[in-house]
């Protein structure tokens, strides 16, 4: 598996790898993914095994708080999960964000996306207390805005801080397995 940076001629693979991730991902448009590649490219890891585009992140550094960096997409194919790809795509963020000095990665997924949930558990990231709970998952309501009520509560995670609690990072091109 070798990770690279979101390039413009990777965007249809990613456009259908996270197709595949509904109903808790969304494609977004072609332009967005242009402005992925073209502004935000080393917070937009791509996994390619071969020639197959089999995970991806698309994260920001925020221009507000530069101390944090949002991950708003996380996906691997279904085909090769359970095989440390989202792991070491999320690692390359935190040494980008190491690199930063930033202090915060964080995240938001669906309160009944509990596969998705145990994921950033094991990955490291806490549930941030939220003022109501969920099937048992403690979530902030309206978190990302008023018209996301009729969408569902998102749960927020946060990690540790970078460079602290991290698991080591792994040189290029990754290896391995879970």
């Amino acid at each position: 598996m070798l990770i690279t940076p979101l390039e413009l001629v990777l965007i249809p693979a990613v456009e259908v790898l996270i197709g595949l991730g509904g109903p808790y991902l969304r494609i977004r448009t072609s332009s967005d993914y242009w402005l992925y590649a073209s502004l935000f490219s080393t917070t937009c890891p791509v996994a390619m095994d071969e020639n197959e585009v089999v995970g991806v992140v698309i994260a920001f550094r925020s221009q507000d708080n530069p101390d944090d960096v949002y991950l708003q997409d996380v996906m691997t194919h279904p085909d090769h999960r359970r095989r440390g790809i989202a792991r070491s795509l999320i690692a390359t963020i935190h040494r980008q964000a190491a690199v930063w000095e930033c202090k915060r990665l964080y995240l938001t997924s669906e309160p009944d996306n509990t596969t998705a949930h145990g994921s950033w558990l094991a990955l490291g990231f806490a549930n941030t207390r939220g003022d109501q709970t969920i099937e048992g998952i403690s979530v902030i309501s309206n978190y990302k805005g008023s018209d996301q009520a009729s969408r569902g509560l998102r749960t927020d995670c946060q990690s540790h801080p970078v460079g602290r609690h991290a698991r080591p990072a792994r040189r290029h091109p990754v290896r391995g397995s879970r």
